[in-house]
Order: structure tokens, then C-alpha cells, then sequence
């Protein structure tokens, strides 16, 4: 019986695990990385065909997206995962799909104009999506089943997103038996819709993850309070409410909050603001959410259901499924909250939000889950002056908020107490699923405060799980790392044709309609103004 990290070791997304175990390989979660690496990459050194089964324990991306990678690469046995899992990766693996097809299709027309490229080829397509899709069984919770010879296993709530699992697994080999759980992603209690996180006591060996534990979320916030001020603030100076989030998760329980700050009617000036849903996605998404929160709900949504509320929805709420619905919410001047992803400002239609917002000092952005290090996210939490979009250089002005405690994740202090709960303790917890510092520090935490032998392994290392040793280190050594872009300064006078260049695109945004002529003399006049160049 032996592990290796494959993903997610010292890093906090690209969740990928493999057990080998009487002659069986088994997968747990199989995911896609965001943000730069801290770390080389880690390949799989067996064929994906020979691999006997893969078990999820949740939906998001960064634990599922080389799913269909596998199946491209002659993957064709059992994915295990809950029935939400199911029913979310049916709409976020095809979502994955299409990115990377654009991505490539973006790419080969760049390099055909160059001639200097070789055609790029996506990490796989819709139609590896589909395929991966029919190799899905799913289970209810608590469900024990067997894997395969001398492994069963079985899905128990997590409470990190709707359908989110620990993957308990028990391997009996050669008269040996240990029992080894998954954590995924532990979810942060007192969250809206879905249930609080199970409680676990039993394990040989425990996988978890230590996203934030190097912090606390603090005491609970009042989410819809601080929210609904910040809303009725950016509305007075006549800005837009920028939400970057994850469409799966974060995006409904947003919606959650801002049902109840319509009902209250806490954002008393402007009563019938507009909340902008501008990811098909997401969309989807909550659709899945409504059919399934009924049976797996915390009792406060269980109790708004029976009275025949839906809540993830209420009036004003606009869905922006085409590109030119999302076109159409900045060329709208009136002021009003957009939601979009995605949730580390990576990709995706939220871009183009900041593109038409970062610049403008009456508008705020509000940041609701982890930033990993890299990304657009984290560097406008980190005060960044400047940001590029699209090529261009768009100066920061808006009001960059954090929401603190909206995390799904579970803190420092949460973490420690689900470990303890292990009786008797593990022969050995391994920490993934955090930043380098983090998930080393933590498992130090582990050690100090609740006598926990605990490791936070590197990529590729491997472990014996009879004898408790390490067969493998794995790569120990972090890649160089690069030195940030320096934002230069820029004159007053140069500052004012950048917020000209910003208010043209939203005048030209909204122009559509007006006559031809019209149209004609703006186009005349704009020439004008660039022969000057």
C-alpha cells in the first residue's frame, strides 16, 4: 500500500492523488491548477489506462478539470463522485471543454499571423467531456461500496458545496488493513444552503487540506449587513458593485444573501437595484442548486423552501446568458451590483467587468474567496496601482473590498478541531491543498497542538502506508521565482486621455440604436481625434 502526491502538494489547487494497493491503482480527484506554479509539475508515471478506478470528491475544477485529459489519454473505467457532483460536472467539464477550445482557437490564429508557432492543441475537447461524463457512477452519502478487490469506500458530507465529499477508504492487502480519508475541501460552518461539515473519528491515515491555515475567518460576520453597505455606499457615488465569483458555490450563496437583502429592503435608497447573474455557467448552475437543495439543505433554507421561497432567486435578478446581454450590463449606466466569474479574475467574463470598472473611483470591488498568489485576484487585494486587460493598461481607482469569513473553506482553527476529532490519532496526517508556507506551518500546528504526527508532502512523493515511510521525497526544489512587474507612474495629463479612452468604450457601448447619421459623425469625429496621433 503506497501514495503519491501528484497534485496540490504545497500548492493550493490541482488536487491529484494516487493509491496503489494489491496490485490496484486508484485516483482520488484529478484536477487543474490555477495560478502559476510554485512547484514543476508532476506526470502521472503510469499509463491513465491502467488505472483501475478514479473517486471525486467534489465538482469544482481544480479537483475535477483533466478529468476528460485522463479519458484522452485511454482512461475508460469507473469515476465515483455523489449525485450533485454528478450533476455539476456534467455543466462544468463542458464548460472546461469549450475553454480550452477557444484557447486554441485563439492561439492557432495568433500563431498562423506569426508563422513562428507551432499549432497549439487543447488539453482536450467537448467531446473527451462527454465521453468522461458516461464513465460516472454516482452514490448517495454514507453509501459503503466496493471499488474494487480490497478496496471499498464511501462519500460523507463535506460541507464545502453542494454534493462536496471525505472519501473514506478502507484497504485490506495481505492481511493488512488501513483506512485512509480524503478531505477534499472542508467546508467553513454556518454557511448558507448546504449542510455544516460531518464529523470523522476513525482513520490509519488522514489526506486534508490547509487552504487557510495559516488564518482565522474571525467571528461570524453579518454578511447581509456588511454587504448591503457596501452596496448602498458605491450606489451613492453612482458606481457598480463588482463581484468577482466562483459560479459554482460562491455564485448562489451571493445570491442567497442578496434575496435576503432585497426582502429586508436594507438598501433603503435604492430599493429595486438590478443584481446582474453574467455567467451561463453559474446560471446553470444554480438551476442545479434549486433542484437539489431541497434534499440536501441546512434547516434555515429547509425552512424557507417549505414556505415556497426559492432562495437563490428574487425580483430584479438578471440573467446575462449571451455575450451581448454581457455587453449590454456597462453600456446601462444606472447603478447596480454584477456578478461573474471568474473568482480569481483569471478568465472569463469578469474581466471585461474590471475592464469598465477598476478605472472609475465611484465603483467597488468586492472580493468574496481565496486569491492563490499569481493571479489577478490576489494582485488587486494586494494593492496593485495598475493591472493589464485585454493588452491594455487600466489604472486601479475603484474600491478594492474584501468580504472576510465568505470563504467555503475552513480556517486554522476549524482545521485543528476537525483533525482532533481523530480517535486515536492518525498514524500520520499529510497536509495538501495549501500554499507552501502554509501547509508546512500547519502541519507543525498539528504536531504542537495536538501531538498529530503530520507532513505537508512535495509533488511525486510517495509514501508506504504499512510501514509509514517515505520511499519518495518527490521535487523539493521550487522553481525560480520571477520578479513582479513593476507599475510605472504616469503624468496627470496622460492619466486624463486613459479615463477618455475609458469613457469613449462605454459611450461607444451604448450607442447602438441611435441613426446611421448619427453614427457617421461619431465615427468621423473619433478619426478626427486620432490623426493627432
Amino acid at each position: 500500500m503506497q501514495i503519491t502526491f501528484l497534485g496540490a502538494a504545497r500548492e493550493v489547487t490541482g488536487s491529484c492523488y494516487l493509491l496503489e494497493t494489491g496490485g490496484k491503482r486508484i485516483m482520488i480527484d484529478c484536477g487543474m491548477e490555477q495560478g502559476p506554479d510554485l512547484y514543476e509539475n508532476q506526470t502521472l508515471n503510469v499509463s491513465p489506462a491502467s488505472v483501475d478506478a478514479i473517486l471525486l470528491t467534489h465538482a469544482h475544477i481544480d479537483h475535477s478539470g483533466k478529468l476528460p485529459l485522463m479519458y484522452k489519454n485511454g482512461y475508460r473505467n469507473r469515476i465515483y463522485m455523489t449525485r450533485a457532483s454528478r450533476d455539476l460536472c456534467k455543466i462544468m467539464l463542458m464548460d472546461s471543454a469549450h475553454i480550452q477550445e477557444q484557447e486554441a482557437k485563439w492561439r492557432n490564429k495568433k500563431a498562423k499571423r506569426s508563422s513562428t508557432q507551432p499549432p497549439y492543441t487543447p488539453l482536450y475537447d467537448s467531446i473527451d467531456a462527454e465521453n468522461t461524463l458516461k464513465l460516472i457512477r454516482a452514490l448517495d452519502y454514507d453509501c459503503a461500496f466496493d471499488v474494487c478487490e480490497g478496496v471499498r469506500a464511501r462519500f460523507i458530507d463535506a460541507g464545502h458545496l453542494l454534493g462536496s465529499a471525505y472519501i473514506e477508504l478502507t484497504l485490506t492487502e495481505n492481511g493488512e488493513r488501513r483506512v485512509v480519508v480524503f478531505s477534499g475541501d472542508i467546508g467553513n460552518e454556518n454557511k448558507p444552503i448546504i449542510r455544516n461539515p460531518s464529523v470523522l473519528t476513525n482513520a490509519d491515515y488522514v489526506v486534508m487540506e490547509s487552504t487557510y491555515g495559516d488564518r482565522t475567518h474571525g467571528d461570524d460576520p453579518d454578511y447581509v449587513t456588511k454587504l448591503s453597505e457596501i452596496i448602498s455606499a458605491t450606489f451613492a457615488r453612482g458606481g457598480n458593485v463588482v463581484i468577482p465569483t466562483f459560479a459554482v458555490g460562491r455564485m448562489q450563496e451571493m445570491l442567497y444573501f442578496l434575496r435576503e437583502i432585497k426582502n429586508r429592503r436594507l438598501v433603503s435608497d435604492f430599493p429595486s437595484f438590478r443584481v446582474y447573474v453574467d455567467s451561463p455557467l453559474a446560471i446553470e448552475a444554480t438551476g442545479i442548486y434549486s433542484k437539489n437543495v431541497a434534499s440536501l439543505c441546512d434547516d434555515e433554507t429547509a425552512s424557507l423552501i417549505e414556505k415556497g421561497i426559492n432562495p437563490i432567486s428574487f425580483q430584479d435578478m438578471v440573467l446575462s446568458v449571451s455575450a451581448e446581454d454581457s455587453k449590454k450590463i456597462n453600456a446601462e449606466r444606472t447603478p447596480k451590483v454584477i456578478l461573474s466569474a471568474s473568482g480569481m479574475c483569471e478568465a472569463g467574463r469578469i474581466r471585461h467587468h474590471l475592464k469598465h470598472n477598476l478605472w472609475r473611483p465611484e465603483s467597488t470591488v468586492v472580493f468574496v474567496g481565496y486569491q492563490v498568489a499569481g493571479t489577478l485576484g490576489r494582485t488587486l487585494l494586494d494593492g496593485a496601482k495598475a493591472v493589464k486587460l485585454f493588452g491594455e493598461t487600466v489604472q486601479v481607482r475603484a474600491k478594492i473590498v474584501e468580504l472576510p469569513g465568505t470563504s467555503s473553506h475552513a480556517d486554522r482553527e476549524a482545521l485543528l478541531k476537525w483533525a482532533m476529532n481523530f480517535k486515536p490519532k492518525p498514524t500520520r496526517i499529510f497536509v495538501t491543498h495549501g500554499e507552501d508556507s502554509v501547509a508546512a506551518s500547519f502541519a507543525d500546528l498539528l504536531f504542537r497542538e495536538g501531538g498529530i504526527r503530520a507532513v505537508a508532502p512535495y509533488p511525486g512523493g510517495v509514501y508506504d502506508l504499512v510501514t509509514d515511510e517515505c520511499l519518495d521525497r518527490g521535487n523539493t526544489k521550487p522553481l525560480k521565482a520571477t520578479r513582479p512587474v513593476r507599475q510605472r507612474n504616469v503624468s496627470a495629463a496622460y492619466q486624463s486621455v486613459l479615463d477618455a479612452v475609458n469613457e469613449l468604450q462605454i459611450a461607444v457601448a451604448s450607442s447602438e440604436g441611435l441613426s446611421n447619421r448619427i453614427l457617421r459623425d461619431i465615427a468621423a469625429d473619433i478619426r478626427k481625434t486620432l490623426k493627432k496621433f
